[in-house]
Formats: C-alpha cells, sequence, structure tokens
C-alpha cells in the first residue's frame, strides 16, 4: 500500500532552507525535482518509515546542490564547489565552462534524473 505523500510534500515545501540563496528559477527547479522524487518515493515505499528516511536523505541532498550552485557561481568560490562536491560524493561532471546558475542547476538535476543509482549510494 502507498505511503500518503502529502504529509512529505508539506515538509519539503515548508523547508525554506532547501532553497536559501537561490534564485527564483534555481529554487523552483529543485522544489519541482523534490516533490517529483517524493511522489515517486512514496508509491515505493513499504512504509512511512522508509518514506521519510528516503526524503529526508533527499532534501539533504538537495541542500547540498543548492549549496553547490551557489559556490560554483562566484568564480571565486569554485574551489569551495568542488571540495563540496567531493566531500557530498557528488557523481556528476563538474561544469568545464561558465554556466548561468539556472542552466547549472538544469545540468545536474538532469544528471541525477539519469543516474538515480547514484543518488541512492550518496
Amino acid at each position: 500500500m502507498p505511503v500518503a505523500c502529502e504529509p512529505l510534500l508539506r515538509h519539503i515545501l515548508r523547508d525554506e532552507t532547501l532553497t536559501r540563496g537561490l534564485g527564483d528559477i534555481e529554487a523552483r527547479m529543485l522544489i519541482d525535482w523534490l516533490t517529483d522524487w517524493t511522489q515517486l518515493l512514496a508509491d515505493a515505499a513499504r512504509s512511512e518509515a522508509e518514506a521519510w528516511s528516503c526524503v529526508r536523505r533527499l532534501c539533504r541532498r538537495a541542500r547540498a546542490i543548492a549549496r553547490f550552485v551557489q559556490l560554483w557561481s562566484q568564480p571565486a568560490d569554485r574551489g569551495a564547489a568542488a571540495q563540496l562536491a567531493a566531500c557530498e560524493r557528488f557523481r556528476w561532471p563538474l561544469p568545464n565552462r561558465p554556466l548561468e546558475p539556472p542552466d547549472l542547476m538544469h545540468h545536474i538535476l538532469t544528471w541525477e534524473n539519469q543516474h538515480p543509482d547514484a543518488t541512492e549510494a550518496a
């Protein structure tokens, strides 16, 4: 039986730390990504506890992705962004050129969607 998705989604939508420091476009992309995955996780979870555990892990990853985008967007902070990527064990390739924050967020979330096994392993 699928787990109720509404409490999980409310948790995401109320968590301002997920999008703090992001522009509107990047924040919207990140929240859309989180809600899409939350719905899938809720459908696949065997228990409410399992669903909450998965969503909390996903939110932690989303906060780290948001922080990476913020850091990478400032040329002086790209070293810190690379260090964060290493600490978080992000497997997506680092950009090889300057990208606008919305383009960078899109690039990262597209990669995350195409490699869900990498997200789970982190």
